[in-house]
């Protein structure tokens, strides 16, 4: 069985801010095509595409409105094999972001839906009957703020939606939609795409009963900007129906060689890492999943131990994928040198060397390579609908949407036209030219540490074993039957002197960091790895005072 996603490096591309081959300001699959050697060369396994499909783009394509279909926005079906044989040229898999959970609302399923209570789609979405006060059925709330039940004047009655109300939830508790969605994914299967990424694959079912939430209370008793934080989330998603779902996704995929399944989990940090591994455990359901444990603002080895240790003590035959930003949150160097100081570029070189070495499969988004920060974007720039509603306190989603930089000029190599969203001067900085061929770049940096990660298959499908060293050190051994590396990381801007006692040399691009005998100093944000055989007594760490 081919299982080439085991340690894959994925890059994924917001089709829309890559590049712009007609001029239109918006990116497009031609433009993805003129540009995939970048990935290429650096070090990428596979692309994932955000959403393509045919959409009104009221939430940028996660709302479709034909699931077969490229949407004229981006091109065309012929284009889109265009892209898949020149990336298998290339030797980059591609993986389609599949976003099943709900249609558009301008879906002819919908349309019909909504009709009447007796079509042969009436069931098709989850729709209720108000309580007898004309209010909807629970307390359940959208993402996107406000309840997640709209009114609908022709059936009347009360339709789901988690996100917009122009986004309505499928009901997965009818077979026919079940079947409706594996037909769609045999569609791309059938053209050759070599995976999906499931889009909020935990919110498939809600509870039958309609159960309202429980309360969450709030972090230092003040009510967070979204409202939706505020609820438990036991009824409206994550639901142990899923689960069977995931089976029949999973063997479907499974009579395709060397096909993929990876899932977003969208919970909280307590239930995600869990879900994670409840989803990948064993070999019937997904292949890997991700959530956003290491997608905030924290940044301690606490916090990077603990999502890997939960995950592989949960599902030890399960797989993992991490990533530390992508097109939903705030870029990563910017998260991180806002909350602790840090210096950008250098954070974004320890970034990469830090995620690497870490167990499962990687994400990189793209721009990230750069050390791209993120956009300040002000309110009369929003394309965002959360940013829209929640300014200021939350201002969306386009600041890490910006257009990819390729040169320092004006519109920065990415369009003819105006761009859907600014390219502003600190991102403009950040480019492709400027940064290729310079070995202390953070683009050379990135394209040096994925080659090493692919040479190492201690990195590739080394276990994991951490060392307790205190703030601000993680430290970890990757160990195959053969070798280990040692891969240590100071999270503090500090140096740090370690006792090291054991056989081994450093191996690899390392950054501030010496070793000598019985002694390893590493600069502020440094990063090291020691190789040594797995026969010898594995290295041990102190943290000298």
């Amino acid at each position: 069985m081919v299982e080439w996603w085991r340690g894959a490096t994925i890059y994924q591309i917001y089709p829309r801010s890559f590049q712009d081959a007609d001029g239109d300001g918006i990116g497009d699959l031609k433009g993805i095509i003129q540009r995939l050697p970048h990935v290429a060369d650096l070090g990428a396994d596979a692309i994932w595409l955000s959403p393509i499909f045919t959409s009104p783009m009221a939430d940028m394509g996660y709302d479709v409105s034909d699931y077969r279909d490229i949407d004229p926005l981006f091109g065309t079906l012929h284009d889109f094999d265009e892209l898949m044989a020149t990336a298998h040229g290339l030797g980059l898999k591609v993986i389609v972001d599949q976003v099943i959970s709900h249609s558009s609302s301008q879906h002819p399923w919908f349309m019909e839906s909504r009709s009447s209570h007796s079509n042969p789609k009436a069931d098709w979405y989850v729709w209720a009957d108000p309580q007898p006060d004309g209010t909807p059925p629970n307390n359940w709330l959208s993402i996107f703020g406000g309840p997640a039940w709209e009114w609908d004047s022709r059936r009347r009655q009360y339709y789901l939606h988690n996100f917009l109300p122009t986004q309505p939830d499928l009901n997965f508790h009818n077979p026919d939609v079940q079947e409706a969605m594996l037909d769609v994914l045999r569609f791309w299967l059938d053209r050759g795409v070599d995976g999906f990424r499931m889009d909020t694959v935990n919110y498939y079912f809600h509870d039958a009963k309609l159960r309202s939430n429980g309360a969450v209370k709030p972090k230092n008793n003040r009510p967070p900007a979204n409202p939706n934080d505020l609820q438990d989330h036991e009824y409206n998603k994550s639901r142990p129906e899923n689960i069977a779902f995931l089976e029949k996704m999973r063997a479907l995929v499974d009579q395709y060689e060397g096909r993929t399944l990876i899932g977003e989990v969208g919970e909280s940090p307590r239930k995600a890492v869990q879900i994670m591994a409840e989803y990948t455990l064993g070999d019937d359901r997904l292949h890997m999943a991700y959530s956003f444990d290491m997608l905030g603002p924290e940044f301690d080895a606490a916090h990077f131990r603990r999502p890997i240790q939960t995950f592989f003590r949960d599902a030890p035959d399960g797989w993992p994928s991490w990533s530390f930003s992508n097109h939903d949150v705030t870029r990563h160097v910017t998260r991180w040198a806002e909350n602790h100081g840090f210096h950008e570029d250098i954070i974004a070189k320890q970034a990469i060397a830090m995620l690497a070495s870490f167990e499962g499969t990687i994400g990189i988004y793209q721009g990230e390579e750069l050390g791209q920060s993120e956009t300040d974007i002000l309110y009369e720039e929003l394309t965002d609908p959360p940013g829209v509603r929640f300014w200021p306190d939350y201002k969306g989603r386009d600041g890490c949407r910006t257009p990819m930089v390729w040169d320092g000029t004006p519109k920065g190599g990415f369009t003819n036209g105006k761009p859907w969203l600014p390219i502003k001067a600190p991102q403009l900085a950040k480019n492709v030219e400027a940064q290729t061929g310079k070995p202390d770049s953070v683009l050379e940096t990135y394209r040096t540490v994925l080659k090493f990660r692919r040479a190492r298959p201690e990195l590739i499908e080394g276990k994991t074993k951490f060392v307790t060293l205190p703030e601000p050190v993680l430290a970890f051994h990757r160990e195959t039957s053969e070798a280990r590396l040692t891969c240590i990381f100071n999270l503090g801007i500090d140096p740090v002197v370690l006792d090291y006692t054991g056989t081994g040399s450093l191996v690899g691009p390392h950054s501030g960091a010496d070793l000598k005998k019985k002694r390893l100093e590493i600069g502020g944000n440094g990063y090291v790895w020691i190789e040594s055989r797995t026969s010898d007594a594995a290295p041990e760490l102190g943290l000298k005072s």
